[in-house]
């Protein structure tokens, strides 16, 4: 089988199985969570991006690997993981926590977006034995952390309509 369809099958089935494990086990404890909680367990999956940084160390991926490709997602990797460790660090101190959570799924959702157009523009299908040990990050890694990011919004979003929603009923005339 070509390199291209076994690694697309893998990223395919990466996203299948997660979504699968998500739905029955991870989503349900996180919607019943306090919203601080869920976004306190989301950052902390994400605090491990600073692995991200093993695209760009010598011996594990190839030196032929693109560099427009490796570069770019271990540095940005390597910031979503600071932005994550951050808002750990900070959850006494409410403002700076939400301020650093909104950071990392910002920096974290588009590292991702544009990881996948690197990946497209340097054919990283074609190349996928270029990633050494880091194969398994783009097919078991990546998956679970594109849907943390999108359910982190989520959250975030809902949270904003309810405060709204409880604002507009406390203003409005009785």
């Amino acid at each position: 089988m070509p390199t291209e369809i076994l690694f697309q099958t893998h990223l395919v089935l990466g996203y299948v199985a997660w979504l699968l494990c998500f739905g029955v086990y991870i989503w349900p404890r996180l919607k019943a969570m306090d919203h601080f909680e869920a976004q306190r367990a989301i950052a902390t999956l994400h605090s491990f991006r600073f692995f991200g940084l093993v695209f760009i160390l010598p011996g594990v991926v190839s030196p032929d690997l693109p560099a427009s490709f490796a570069v770019f997602a271990a540095y940005w990797d390597f910031a979503t993981g600071v932005l994550a460790l951050l808002a750990l660090l900070t959850v006494r101190i409410r403002p700076l926590f939400w301020l650093f959570v909104v950071a990392f799924n910002l920096v974290g959702f588009v590292d991702l977006i544009l990881d996948y157009y690197h990946a497209v523009q340097v054919d990283l299908p074609a190349k996928a034995g270029e990633l050494g040990a880091t194969y398994a990050i783009p097919i078991i890694y990546v998956p679970v952390l594109m849907i943390t990011h999108i359910v982190a919004f989520y959250f975030l979003v809902r949270h904003q309509l309810k405060a709204a929603r409880t604002i507009a009923d406390d203003v409005a005339p009785a």
